[in-house]
């Protein structure tokens, strides 16, 4: 067969080839280029709306604030360090869990009651405008006046000075303030606050006393010290991680005994209501990271009331 005969032959061929699938993608709507509208721009037809049922969201999981929860890593931490001693001394994990518990067992925690001043205080009003659920407790120690080194009794103010003293001195803070100290002290902005416990031990703690960056004295009687925590004395506005942390002591001569008493309040002062005007009903903490604060509570006491011993 000629060469022509073969041309004519694949021509013959090719022609004998169905179109159809090639006319069909020709018009198909994804090969029209989109065309220029009269400002230049191109038209593109709407896509088509999707058939995917949407599907209801999820509550998110409400977790503290992370500054929040450093007290509370600060408390475990200073619990196992007690439990550590304990154990050291010959104490089996057991026996350093019952004397952890013996020796915290007279530092009572109650409730603090809704009639309290503190929630009809101008510093809770200020900085909790939208009255968001609490996280509270109270931490209370009776200790006899005759265990109570005579100077603090002398003068007016001075045992609820040393008591303060004793409680961001003493070994139950240090975990916290070595932790404070590492992420917060190398900032320029911080070297006027109290670091070291030397500091803390002879400061009187004046209104205005700012401590590890995070806590800051905004009140001061001859029986109590408040200070906001929670986040960075910082950040003077309301904050999504605050509190105010009282501590007391006052002395009860009919009875005796002076009182101490460490005071705990906790919220989101950036909590909105929602769409019904109705504030969230839980506090900012969770039931488990209540009860270790409140160990927590305890080994603050018990430190600081050594401060305060004869």
């Amino acid at each position: 067969m000629s060469q022509r005969s073969k041309a004519a032959e694949g021509r013959k061929a090719i022609e004998k080839q169905p179109t159809t699938p090639l006319r069909q993608k020709l018009q198909s709507p994804r090969a029209i280029p989109p065309k220029p509208t009269s400002t230049g721009r191109l038209h593109t037809a709407p896509s088509a709306p999707s058939t995917t049922p949407t599907l209801p969201r999820a509550n998110p999981i409400r977790r503290p604030h992370p500054r929040m929860l450093e007290p509370i890593a600060a408390g475990a931490k200073a619990m196992g360090i007690f439990k550590a001693a304990f154990a050291a001394t010959g104490w089996t994990t057991l026996g350093a869990t019952a004397g952890y518990v013996f020796w915290t067992r007279k530092t009572k925690i109650v409730d603090v009651p809704p009639t309290d001043y503190l929630f009809n205080s101008t510093f809770y009003a200020r900085y909790n405008p939208n009255n968001a659920p609490v996280t509270q407790d109270l931490a209370v120690r009776r200790v006899p006046l005759t265990q109570i080194k005579p100077e603090l009794l002398e003068k007016e103010g001075k045992l609820v000075e040393s008591f303060c003293a004793g409680v961001w001195s003493g070994l139950g803070f240090a975990y916290q303030r070595r932790f404070l100290e590492k992420k917060y002290r190398a900032d320029f902005v911080t070297q006027d606050h109290l670091w070291d416990t030397k500091d803390l031990q002879s400061n009187t703690y004046e209104i205005g006393t700012k401590i590890t960056d995070h806590f800051e004295v905004i009140s001061k009687t001859p029986s109590s010290i408040i200070v906001r925590c929670g986040d960075s004395p910082r950040i003077q506005d309301v904050r999504a991680s605050d509190g105010l942390f009282e501590m007391t002591a006052e002395v009860k001569k009919d009875e005796g005994v002076a009182e101490f008493g460490l005071k705990s309040i906790f919220y989101n002062g950036l909590a909105q209501p929602d769409k019904e005007s109705k504030v969230p009903q839980q506090g900012p903490m969770s039931n488990w990271i209540q009860w270790l604060h409140q160990q927590y509570d305890k080994v603050l006491m018990e430190t600081a009331i050594s401060n305060v011993s004869k």
